[in-house]
């Protein structure tokens, strides 16, 4: 389903806790509890993340999270529908800066832990294929990622 791994910062139980419920929640609501389909999640630095933001995407600049998806949207349905799944196929990477997870919850007035809910969330659907750049796609986007939130009781509170 997912492993998760740490660039630059110390491993954190807590993170782990929440990463995991976050995730299988995700795979739940999607009906992928019983794909082969996994993902890794790096949890980095900003200096870290701005880095990569460069090297992949030609931004030189530090962000949140960055998504990196194996499949194009048709082709990972296609596959699910069918069911048709190697041992482990990976659906993709998430990148996740710590440092602005916990800038952007103080920010927004809302826990770390919502604020890395978010973000594992939003990595996941954009790991599934969505998108959130066009107003018609972030219609779509952004009612699934409140519904995993709202089901594991995580607010902006």
């Amino acid at each position: 389903m997912y492993e998760i791994t740490y660039l630059d910062i110390q491993e954190n139980k807590e993170y782990e806790e929440t990463i995991k419920r976050v995730v299988e929640k995700c795979f739940e609501v999607e009906g992928l509890l019983d794909s082969k389909l996994i993902m890794t999640i790096t949890l980095t630095t900003p200096e870290n993340i701005r880095k990569i933001n460069k090297k992949y995407r030609k931004i030189d600049k530090a962000t949140d999270v960055l998504s990196f998806p194996m499949f194009e949207k048709a082709e990972l349905d296609e596959k699910i529908k069918n069911k048709d799944f190697l041992y482990e196929d990976v659906i993709g990477d998430i990148i996740i800066s710590i440092e602005k997870v916990k800038e952007q919850a103080e920010e927004y007035g809302h826990s770390f832990e919502r604020e890395l809910s978010y973000m594992v969330v939003h990595g996941f659907y954009h790991l599934m294929g969505y998108d959130h750049i066009e107003e018609e796609d972030k219609k779509i986007m952004r009612p699934k990622e409140e519904k995993v939130l709202e089901q594991l009781k995580i607010t902006r509170d």
